[in-house]
């Protein structure tokens, strides 16, 4: 007989991209098959329903009582450190008698490493021409965030690629809020004369983000024929991203956990960030939690997000400060 006692929530960021909520939607699926003990929902932060309290009221309508909370979201950048405890701590002390652990997000990992690895190779084995590694270039694009350390860490994945897959050069950019974007990056690199660009949107799912990015691509194809650009594909449900999210549920049941504090602005001085160490924790998505998805309406939200933060486990608290952050909405 199934224990249905512990439950598995999978906390993703939301889209209004209808094709991003189904790709998240089947990651559930995929969980569902590897854990056939727990129960397995899933929510949003923002857009999508369901939203995260919807995905926990559901676990306990199925008898859950120990909820195994992971965030479906790469690094830990403001979401991971502040938004997604604040829901889960707020749902927790509505419902006492439902115990939730939190898990860490996927971060820089061997296995999603690998599944990385595997995307660009994809990309490379079905471009035309040969063209040798040590002339080509690798841009890695991640989600840009107001948060260094999440950013940094997209530096780190593009440094292990270029080492590991022999690359002839490996630069970074971001989809938006940090420098360079990928336009940007893109007017660059051709310059420097290497036959073929790869570039690699290091991102789970597809989005309006994704989808900008292989404009970016296009349009420098067009403007430079004398390179090849080549579109590597997301991330998605590579077999070892779904091995790692299993990953993270078990560590948590052997109370392994640990979140990336170590480089966290709201813990410590970052440079630059000094003003942000202790700021509270606050969810700041109250305005587009669960406004639905372009399918149900056909409108963009462009809105300006000034909030502040709440307390959470990590035992730092922050003031409120205000937030630029690029959402899926705002161009």
């Amino acid at each position: 007989m199934t224990d249905m006692k512990t439950g598995v929530m999978i906390c993703g960021h939301g889209s209004r991209d209808v094709e991003a909520t189904k790709e998240f939607d089947s990651l559930a699926r995929h969980l569902r098959q590897r854990l056939p003990q727990h129960a397995v929902e899933s929510g949003y932060l923002e857009f999508a329903r369901p939203i995260i309290k919807e995905g926990l009221d559901a676990l306990k309508a199925q008898g859950v009582r120990h909820v195994l909370a992971v965030p479906g979201m790469l690094f830990a950048a403001g979401h991971v450190k502040n938004d997604l405890p604040w829901e889960i701590n707020s749902w927790g002390a509505d419902n006492p008698d439902v115990k939730i652990e939190f898990g860490r997000e996927l971060a820089i990992d061997p296995k999603m490493l690998a599944a990385a690895a595997a995307r660009v190779e994809e990309a490379i084995a079905a471009a035309p021409g040969d063209v040798d590694r040590k002339d080509t270039l690798l841009l890695v694009v991640g989600r840009g965030t107001n948060d260094p350390d999440a950013n940094s860490n997209v530096a780190k994945v593009a440094r292990m690629l270029w080492e590991g897959m022999g690359f002839g050069w490996a630069e970074v950019a971001f989809s938006g809020v940090a420098y360079p974007l990928v336009n940007q990056a893109l007017e660059r690199v051709v310059r420097l004369g290497y036959a073929r660009i790869v570039v690699f949107p290091y991102f789970l799912f597809t989005g309006i983000l994704v989808k900008r990015i292989y404009e970016w691509a296009d349009e420098a194809q067009a403007a430079n024929p004398q390179v090849q650009i080549v579109k590597a594909p997301y991330l998605n449900d590579h077999p070892l991203v779904i091995d790692s999210f299993v990953e993270r549920v078990e560590e948590i049941l052997k109370g392994e956990t640990h979140m990336n504090c170590t480089l966290c602005k709201y813990r410590v001085q970052v440079v630059g960030y000094e003003a942000q160490v202790g700021a509270v924790q606050a969810g700041h998505h109250h305005h587009v939690r669960g406004i639905g998805t372009d399918e149900d309406h056909g409108h963009h939200h462009g809105h300006d997000h000034h909030h502040g933060h709440h307390h959470h486990g990590h035992g730092h608290h922050h003031h409120d400060h205000d937030h630029d952050h690029d959402h899926e909405h705002d161009h």
